[in-house]
This record gives structure tokens, C-alpha cells and sequence, in this order.
């Protein structure tokens, strides 16, 4: 890289080792390894060797910050970033709706969050919200929070809003069907999966009435919730990496005992994906909206037409 190139690049946003490092919180010996040793990053070197990184490697870095944080080894996070390379870019609309969310969710307000939300959902069906707005939403703030002062709080504050949001919808629209429900629980160690809740009122609004346990439960007590609910299905929600015990003793336990069909769904089914593909009878989906056409492809849902939003 020439000198003028070399300004020409800080000129256009890309930083030095020493910047990303101080951006993302992730020392130079291990941004280092993460080229070398994984392939993660490309950055560009300038005359001298230095180490120039684009926009695009910070964002790939703080992606790579999200999986692990989820209990994915490093060895595993170059294929699950690929899978999300050819994702379209969201249209500037969508953009601009993403960075109200954002703000008024780092000012914990409330009201105005409610306000941003009502008018999206008068306008577009759950599924296109959820492609287009939330999960892109949720995706920016996973990145956002890495390491940031006030990243709990922002969590807290936006997931209890959501569950309550959401959870207020499912109330209303479960006393409006029938039928056996689908049963949603959340394996997450931690409460308050957005991913989970998002599931659930995607298929409420596709017309089968939903029922969402927000806390892991153990595999018995799971087929004795299945004994005495009689759901249509069982959709286990998890965006973390899974213990050995759940994934080489329980679930398959679990799939040889229960009557219904059985759903994992979340980044856990994508980090898991080689020891869960020979499980006989366990369908995986990435994430809500993978999930939700699973559903329909198993004739598990009813119609959305005329069902509420």
C-alpha cells in the first residue's frame, strides 16, 4: 500500500491494529491468531507490514465476539459466518426504523420504543417485521453489547419490554384460537429469550395458539408437561452453546419418550448441527422466522390468513 493510499484508507474509516483493539476490546496477539491460525480476518497490510482494517473486518470482529460469547469455540466460528455472508442489505427504510430502536432503547424509553413498534406493526405482518426490523435490531445490539458499560442494562430494558410486548399479544391471541397448542421453552440459561418470544408470536399470528415456558425445564418434567398439555408440538429455543449432559443424555432421551414432534430452534441448533443431524426425529431451525416454516412444513400451524397480528 502506497503513502497515498495509506491516507486515502485512514481517510475512509480503517483503522490500525491498535484502534480495532481498543474499539472491540480484543488485544492485537489475538486479532493476530484469529488471521493467521482461522482465516477470520483479511486485513490489508500497508509498505511496511502494518495492519490496516476496514469497516467490514470491526463489524466481522464483533460478529466473531457474538458467537463466542454464546459458547461457540473459535474453531467453529468461520462456518457460522459464512452462512450469513450473502445476506441482502437491508433497505435504507429499514435502517432508519433499526437506529430509532436502537436509540430510544439506549435511553431506556419506553414509551417512544411502544410508539416506534405500533406504527411498524400497522403497517408490515409479524414475519416481515421480524426479518426486516427485530432480528436485525437484535443482531445490532448482541454486537453493541460486547463489553460495553451500560450493556446490562440495556439488555434488561429491552428484553423485558419485548417479552411484554409480545407476551401481552400471545395472551390475547390464544383466547381467540383453539386447538392443542404449540409448547415453546426456553434451554437459555439466561431468561427473557427474545428469540423464543419472537417464535412464539410468529406462530400465534399464524394461528396456533402458543404456550411459552420461559425457564428450562429437566427432560421428565418436560414429558410430564407434554402428558398433561397434549401439545401439537415441542419447540426447545436455545442461543447458547448446550451442555454434554443435555445434548448426550437428555435429549435423546427426550426424543425416544415424547409422542409429539420436537423442534430445536436458535443459534444453538447451528452451533450443535453435526452431533444433532443424527438424532432421528429432531427438526432444527436457525432461528424464529427458520422455525416458523418448519411449523408450516410439518402442517403443525394453521392458516394465517384473518389472524390477528
Amino acid at each position: 500500500m502506497q503513502p497515498e493510499d495509506y491516507s486515502s484508507a485512514l481517510a475512509a474509516g480503517w483503522l490500525p491494529i491498535r484502534d480495532v483493539a481498543r474499539q472491540t476490546g480484543v488485544n492485537p496477539v489475538t486479532l493476530r491468531a484469529w488471521e493467521r491460525r482461522y482465516g477470520l480476518l483479511q486485513p490489508q497490510r500497508t509498505g511496511k507490514g502494518h495492519r490496516l482494517y476496514p469497516p467490514g473486518q470491526v463489524e466481522r470482529i464483533r460478529q466473531i465476539l457474538t458467537w463466542l460469547g454464546r459458547g461457540v469455540s473459535v474453531g467453529q466460528v468461520s462456518e457460522l459466518l459464512q452462512r450469513q455472508e450473502h445476506q441482502p442489505l437491508a433497505h435504507n427504510l429499514w435502517q432508519e426504523q433499526r437506529q430509532q430502536l436502537l436509540q430510544a432503547i439506549a435511553e431506556q424509553a419506553e414509551r417512544r420504543l411502544d410508539d416506534l413498534f405500533n406504527q411498524a406493526l400497522t403497517l408490515y405482518p409479524p414475519a416481515t417485521l421480524c426479518a426486516q426490523l427485530l432480528l436485525p435490531l437484535l443482531d445490532s445490539l448482541q454486537q453493541r453489547w460486547q463489553g460495553q458499560f451500560g450493556a446490562e442494562l440495556e439488555r434488561v430494558f429491552f428484553h423485558s419490554w419485548l417479552r411484554s410486548k409480545l407476551g401481552a399479544r400471545l395472551y390475547h391471541q390464544n383466547r381467540q384460537l383453539g386447538g392443542a397448542p404449540l409448547l415453546l421453552v426456553n434451554l437459555s440459561q439466561r431468561p427473557l429469550e427474545p428469540g423464543l418470544w419472537l417464535t412464539a408470536w410468529l406462530c400465534v399470528s399464524a394461528a396456533c395458539p402458543s404456550e411459552v415456558f420461559d425457564w428450562p425445564l429437566p427432560a421428565n418434567e418436560l414429558l410430564l408437561a407434554i402428558e398433561h398439555m397434549q401439545p401439537r408440538a415441542l419447540l426447545l429455543y436455545a442461543s447458547d452453546s448446550l451442555p454434554s449432559p443435555l445434548l448426550q443424555q437428555q435429549l435423546p432421551r427426550l426424543l425416544a419418550s415424547s409422542p409429539v414432534p420436537l423442534l430445536l430452534a436458535g443459534p444453538a441448533s447451528q452451533i450443535h448441527a453435526a452431533s444433532l443431524q443424527d438424532l432421528p426425529g429432531l427438526h432444527l431451525a436457525a432461528g424464529p422466522l427458520a422455525a416458523l416454516h418448519s411449523l408450516q412444513h410439518l402442517e403443525l400451524l394453521g392458516s394465517a390468513q384473518g389472524s390477528p397480528a
